[in-house]
Protein backbone atom coordinates (compact mmCIF):
# COMPACT_ATOMS: atom_id res chain seq x y z
CA UNK A 1 0.00 0.00 0.00
CA UNK A 2 1.05 3.56 -0.50
CA UNK A 3 1.67 5.76 2.50
CA UNK A 4 2.39 9.26 0.95
CA UNK A 5 4.19 11.88 2.55
CA UNK A 6 2.22 14.08 3.65
CA UNK A 7 0.56 11.38 6.48
CA UNK A 8 3.94 11.82 7.95
CA UNK A 9 4.15 15.63 8.78
CA UNK A 10 0.33 15.34 9.74
CA UNK A 11 1.80 12.45 12.12
CA UNK A 12 4.12 14.45 14.01
CA UNK A 13 1.38 17.28 14.09
CA UNK A 14 -2.30 15.70 15.55
CA UNK A 15 -0.70 16.12 19.33
CA UNK A 16 -0.37 19.27 19.12
CA UNK A 17 -3.81 19.94 17.65
CA UNK A 18 -5.50 16.98 19.93
CA UNK A 19 -4.45 19.53 23.32
CA UNK A 20 -1.17 17.67 25.50
CA UNK A 21 -2.04 14.31 25.81
CA UNK A 22 -5.57 14.88 26.34
CA UNK A 23 -7.46 11.43 27.31
CA UNK A 24 -10.89 10.57 25.76
CA UNK A 25 -12.06 8.89 28.99
CA UNK A 26 -12.31 12.35 30.66
CA UNK A 27 -14.07 14.13 27.40
CA UNK A 28 -16.48 11.60 27.12
CA UNK A 29 -17.88 10.95 30.85
CA UNK A 30 -20.94 12.61 30.77
CA UNK A 31 -22.27 12.04 27.40
CA UNK A 32 -22.48 9.57 24.79
CA UNK A 33 -19.43 7.34 24.00
CA UNK A 34 -17.48 8.95 21.08
CA UNK A 35 -16.81 6.79 17.99
CA UNK A 36 -14.46 7.24 15.32
CA UNK A 37 -14.33 4.77 12.60
CA UNK A 38 -11.56 4.91 9.70
CA UNK A 39 -15.10 3.42 6.92
CA UNK A 40 -18.50 3.88 7.19
CA UNK A 41 -19.49 0.48 6.39
CA UNK A 42 -18.30 0.20 10.25
CA UNK A 43 -19.52 2.91 11.18
CA UNK A 44 -22.41 2.31 10.42
CA UNK A 45 -22.80 -1.60 12.34
CA UNK A 46 -21.18 0.70 14.98
CA UNK A 47 -24.15 3.34 14.87
CA UNK A 48 -26.64 1.17 15.53
CA UNK A 49 -25.49 -0.99 18.16
CA UNK A 50 -24.87 2.41 19.97
CA UNK A 51 -28.18 3.92 19.46
CA UNK A 52 -28.23 6.72 21.21
CA UNK A 53 -25.73 6.45 23.61
CA UNK A 54 -22.80 6.58 21.44
CA UNK A 55 -21.76 9.39 18.70
CA UNK A 56 -19.97 7.71 15.74
CA UNK A 57 -18.01 9.56 13.14
CA UNK A 58 -16.40 7.62 10.11
CA UNK A 59 -13.81 8.97 8.43
CA UNK A 60 -14.26 7.74 5.08
CA UNK A 61 -17.81 8.10 3.62
CA UNK A 62 -17.98 9.02 -0.45
CA UNK A 63 -18.14 6.11 -2.15
CA UNK A 64 -15.48 8.16 -4.65
CA UNK A 65 -12.98 7.67 -1.86
CA UNK A 66 -10.52 5.26 -1.96
CA UNK A 67 -9.66 3.99 1.36
CA UNK A 68 -6.62 2.61 0.28
CA UNK A 69 -4.79 5.69 -0.72
CA UNK A 70 -6.65 8.07 1.78
CA UNK A 71 -4.73 11.04 2.76
CA UNK A 72 -6.06 12.43 5.87
CA UNK A 73 -6.52 15.88 7.77
CA UNK A 74 -5.90 17.63 10.39
CA UNK A 75 -9.43 17.08 11.72
CA UNK A 76 -9.29 12.76 10.86
CA UNK A 77 -6.49 13.10 13.28
CA UNK A 78 -8.01 14.91 15.99
CA UNK A 79 -11.55 12.64 15.65
CA UNK A 80 -9.48 10.10 15.98
CA UNK A 81 -6.94 11.38 18.67
CA UNK A 82 -10.21 12.12 20.50
CA UNK A 83 -11.98 9.13 20.28
CA UNK A 84 -12.83 6.84 23.38
CA UNK A 85 -13.05 3.69 20.85
CA UNK A 86 -11.93 3.53 17.38
CA UNK A 87 -13.00 0.90 14.88
CA UNK A 88 -10.14 0.44 11.70
CA UNK A 89 -10.15 -2.59 9.23
CA UNK A 90 -6.49 -3.33 9.69
CA UNK A 91 -4.88 -5.27 6.65
CA UNK A 92 -2.76 -2.85 5.34
CA UNK A 93 -6.09 -1.40 4.08
CA UNK A 94 -6.04 1.82 5.86
CA UNK A 95 -2.54 2.03 7.69
CA UNK A 96 -3.37 6.31 8.09
CA UNK A 97 -5.40 5.36 10.93
CA UNK A 98 -3.41 3.00 12.89
CA UNK A 99 -0.92 5.56 12.00
CA UNK A 100 -2.44 8.50 13.35
CA UNK A 101 -3.72 6.39 16.59
CA UNK A 102 -0.68 5.05 17.56
CA UNK A 103 0.82 8.83 17.64
CA UNK A 104 -1.45 9.56 19.56
CA UNK A 105 -1.84 7.04 22.63
CA UNK A 106 -4.79 8.27 24.97
CA UNK A 107 -5.63 5.74 28.17
CA UNK A 108 -8.77 4.06 28.15
CA UNK A 109 -9.22 4.37 24.26
CA UNK A 110 -10.22 0.63 22.79
CA UNK A 111 -8.93 0.13 19.03
CA UNK A 112 -10.50 -2.38 17.56
CA UNK A 113 -8.53 -3.76 14.30
CA UNK A 114 -10.91 -6.06 12.18
CA UNK A 115 -7.90 -7.90 10.38
CA UNK A 116 -6.54 -8.22 13.62
CA UNK A 117 -9.43 -9.84 15.62
CA UNK A 118 -10.27 -12.36 12.93
CA UNK A 119 -6.74 -13.24 12.29
CA UNK A 120 -6.10 -12.20 8.71
CA UNK A 121 -2.38 -11.75 8.20
CA UNK A 122 -0.49 -9.32 6.17
CA UNK A 123 -0.87 -9.08 2.61
CA UNK A 124 -4.21 -10.89 3.17
CA UNK A 125 -7.72 -10.32 1.73
CA UNK A 126 -8.76 -7.10 3.57
CA UNK A 127 -12.42 -6.82 2.56
CA UNK A 128 -13.68 -8.73 6.04
CA UNK A 129 -16.96 -6.53 5.72
CA UNK A 130 -17.95 -9.20 3.11
CA UNK A 131 -17.77 -11.98 5.08
CA UNK A 132 -20.80 -12.51 7.54
CA UNK A 133 -18.73 -14.23 9.62
CA UNK A 134 -16.50 -11.55 10.37
CA UNK A 135 -19.61 -8.83 10.38
CA UNK A 136 -21.04 -11.12 13.59
CA UNK A 137 -17.44 -11.38 15.13
CA UNK A 138 -17.61 -7.74 14.98
CA UNK A 139 -20.36 -6.81 15.79
CA UNK A 140 -19.95 -8.96 19.12
CA UNK A 141 -16.99 -7.20 20.16
CA UNK A 142 -18.44 -3.76 19.50
CA UNK A 143 -21.10 -4.35 21.68
CA UNK A 144 -19.10 -5.94 24.62
CA UNK A 145 -16.57 -2.89 24.20
CA UNK A 146 -19.72 -0.81 24.89
CA UNK A 147 -20.71 -2.42 27.83
CA UNK A 148 -16.86 -1.68 29.51
CA UNK A 149 -16.83 2.15 28.31
CA UNK A 150 -20.12 2.38 29.96
CA UNK A 151 -21.39 -0.43 32.20
CA UNK A 152 -24.10 1.31 33.84
CA UNK A 153 -25.91 1.21 30.76
CA UNK A 154 -25.11 -2.72 29.75
CA UNK A 155 -27.96 -3.51 29.29
CA UNK A 156 -28.81 -0.84 26.83
CA UNK A 157 -26.31 -2.48 24.68
CA UNK A 158 -27.26 -5.71 24.97
CA UNK A 159 -30.86 -4.69 23.90
CA UNK A 160 -28.98 -2.95 20.71
CA UNK A 161 -27.42 -6.02 19.72
CA UNK A 162 -30.28 -8.66 20.03
CA UNK A 163 -32.48 -5.33 17.93
CA UNK A 164 -29.89 -5.44 15.39
CA UNK A 165 -29.24 -9.35 14.89
CA UNK A 166 -32.72 -10.25 14.95
CA UNK A 167 -34.37 -7.12 12.88
CA UNK A 168 -31.50 -5.30 10.97
CA UNK A 169 -29.79 -7.80 10.02
CA UNK A 170 -32.70 -9.83 9.06
CA UNK A 171 -32.88 -9.45 5.64
CA UNK A 172 -28.95 -9.65 5.13
CA UNK A 173 -29.04 -13.37 6.54
CA UNK A 174 -32.21 -14.12 5.08
CA UNK A 175 -30.56 -14.33 1.62
CA UNK A 176 -27.47 -15.04 2.30
CA UNK A 177 -28.88 -18.33 3.92
CA UNK A 178 -30.95 -18.74 0.16
CA UNK A 179 -28.45 -18.12 -1.77
CA UNK A 180 -26.04 -20.87 -0.29
CA UNK A 181 -28.99 -22.95 -0.09
CA UNK A 182 -30.01 -23.33 -3.86
CA UNK A 183 -26.75 -21.88 -5.63
CA UNK A 184 -23.80 -24.04 -3.85
CA UNK A 185 -21.17 -25.19 -6.08
CA UNK A 186 -22.30 -23.02 -8.57
CA UNK A 187 -19.32 -21.27 -10.62
CA UNK A 188 -19.16 -17.96 -10.61
CA UNK A 189 -16.44 -14.61 -11.73
CA UNK A 190 -15.55 -11.85 -10.37
CA UNK A 191 -13.36 -8.69 -11.24
CA UNK A 192 -11.52 -8.43 -7.80
CA UNK A 193 -11.19 -9.57 -3.98
CA UNK A 194 -13.71 -8.25 -2.59
CA UNK A 195 -16.41 -10.94 -3.58
CA UNK A 196 -13.82 -14.07 -2.15
CA UNK A 197 -15.45 -13.78 1.49
CA UNK A 198 -18.85 -13.65 0.27
CA UNK A 199 -18.00 -15.80 -2.57
CA UNK A 200 -16.95 -18.65 0.18
CA UNK A 201 -19.70 -17.96 2.66
CA UNK A 202 -22.05 -18.66 -0.15
CA UNK A 203 -20.64 -21.73 -1.42
CA UNK A 204 -19.59 -20.19 -5.23
CA UNK A 205 -17.38 -21.71 -6.67
CA UNK A 206 -15.30 -18.52 -7.82
CA UNK A 207 -13.16 -19.42 -10.72
CA UNK A 208 -11.42 -16.31 -11.29
CA UNK A 209 -7.64 -16.80 -10.28
CA UNK A 210 -6.53 -15.82 -6.88
CA UNK A 211 -3.68 -13.54 -8.45
CA UNK A 212 -5.85 -11.48 -10.76
CA UNK A 213 -8.41 -10.45 -7.99
CA UNK A 214 -5.37 -9.72 -6.15
CA UNK A 215 -3.68 -7.53 -9.02
CA UNK A 216 -6.78 -5.43 -9.55
CA UNK A 217 -7.56 -5.17 -5.77
CA UNK A 218 -4.06 -3.52 -5.33
CA UNK A 219 -4.18 -1.75 -8.55
CA UNK A 220 -1.09 -3.96 -10.20
CA UNK A 221 -1.40 -5.53 -13.95
CA UNK A 222 -2.73 -8.90 -13.76
CA UNK A 223 -0.61 -11.58 -15.80
CA UNK A 224 -1.67 -12.52 -19.41
CA UNK A 225 -1.69 -15.62 -18.10
CA UNK A 226 -4.54 -14.81 -15.95
CA UNK A 227 -6.43 -12.84 -18.51
CA UNK A 228 -6.15 -16.13 -20.87
CA UNK A 229 -7.36 -18.10 -18.24
CA UNK A 230 -10.59 -16.07 -17.56
CA UNK A 231 -11.42 -15.13 -21.38
CA UNK A 232 -11.48 -19.09 -21.79
CA UNK A 233 -14.08 -19.47 -18.92
CA UNK A 234 -16.27 -16.57 -20.53
CA UNK A 235 -15.98 -18.14 -23.96
CA UNK A 236 -16.85 -21.54 -22.64
CA UNK A 237 -19.24 -20.74 -20.18
CA UNK A 238 -17.39 -22.02 -17.61
CA UNK A 239 -18.85 -19.35 -15.61
CA UNK A 240 -22.26 -18.96 -14.46
CA UNK A 241 -22.40 -15.03 -13.11
CA UNK A 242 -19.79 -12.61 -13.47
CA UNK A 243 -19.54 -10.57 -10.49
CA UNK A 244 -18.17 -6.57 -11.12
CA UNK A 245 -16.57 -4.03 -8.32
CA UNK A 246 -17.64 -0.81 -10.42
CA UNK A 247 -15.90 1.40 -8.01
CA UNK A 248 -12.93 -0.05 -9.74
CA UNK A 249 -13.27 -0.94 -13.22
CA UNK A 250 -9.90 -0.69 -15.01
CA UNK A 251 -9.67 -1.29 -19.41
CA UNK A 252 -8.66 -5.21 -18.55
CA UNK A 253 -12.17 -5.10 -16.16
CA UNK A 254 -13.84 -3.47 -18.67
CA UNK A 255 -13.06 -5.74 -21.61
CA UNK A 256 -13.79 -8.48 -19.42
CA UNK A 257 -17.31 -7.32 -18.35
CA UNK A 258 -18.11 -6.30 -21.86
CA UNK A 259 -17.26 -9.90 -23.08
CA UNK A 260 -19.51 -11.42 -20.30
CA UNK A 261 -22.04 -9.70 -21.51
CA UNK A 262 -21.94 -10.51 -24.49
CA UNK A 263 -21.78 -14.53 -24.08
CA UNK A 264 -24.89 -13.80 -22.24
CA UNK A 265 -23.63 -14.22 -19.04
CA UNK A 266 -25.14 -12.24 -16.23
CA UNK A 267 -23.45 -9.46 -15.11
CA UNK A 268 -24.26 -7.97 -11.17
CA UNK A 269 -22.69 -5.18 -9.61
CA UNK A 270 -21.16 -5.05 -6.60
CA UNK A 271 -19.13 -1.87 -4.73
CA UNK A 272 -16.14 -1.61 -2.52
CA UNK A 273 -17.87 1.10 0.17
CA UNK A 274 -21.31 1.83 0.75
CA UNK A 275 -23.80 3.17 -1.95
CA UNK A 276 -24.96 5.36 -1.48
CA UNK A 277 -23.02 6.65 1.42
CA UNK A 278 -26.54 7.45 3.24
CA UNK A 279 -26.96 3.72 3.45
CA UNK A 280 -27.16 1.42 6.41
CA UNK A 281 -24.26 -1.24 6.07
CA UNK A 282 -27.02 -3.90 6.07
CA UNK A 283 -29.50 -2.33 3.44
CA UNK A 284 -26.52 -1.68 1.05
CA UNK A 285 -25.26 -5.42 1.27
CA UNK A 286 -28.86 -7.09 1.24
CA UNK A 287 -29.54 -5.10 -1.77
CA UNK A 288 -26.00 -6.75 -3.61
CA UNK A 289 -27.13 -9.50 -2.28
CA UNK A 290 -30.89 -9.67 -4.42
CA UNK A 291 -28.74 -8.68 -7.49
CA UNK A 292 -26.69 -11.85 -7.06
CA UNK A 293 -30.07 -14.12 -6.21
CA UNK A 294 -31.55 -12.55 -9.13
CA UNK A 295 -28.65 -13.20 -11.48
CA UNK A 296 -27.88 -16.81 -10.50
CA UNK A 297 -31.59 -17.42 -10.58
CA UNK A 298 -31.69 -16.19 -14.48
CA UNK A 299 -28.45 -18.29 -15.10
CA UNK A 300 -29.34 -21.77 -13.51
CA UNK A 301 -33.17 -21.19 -14.05
CA UNK A 302 -33.77 -22.09 -10.56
Amino acid sequence: MRVLAPLLLLVALVPLAAGCGGSPKTAASHGPIQVAAAENFWGSIATQLGGAKVQVTSVITSPATDPHDYEPTAADGRLLAGARMAIVNGVGYDPWASKLLSSNPAKGRIVLTVGDLVGIPAGGNPHRWYSPTTVQQVVDVIAADYSKLDPKHAAYFRAQKAKFETRGLAQYKRLIATVKRRYHGVSVGASESIFAPLAQALGLNLLTPGSFLKAISEGTEPTASDITTIDRQIAKHQIKVWVFNSQNSTPDVQRITDAARKQGIPVTTITETMTPASARFQDWQSAQLEALRRALAEATGR
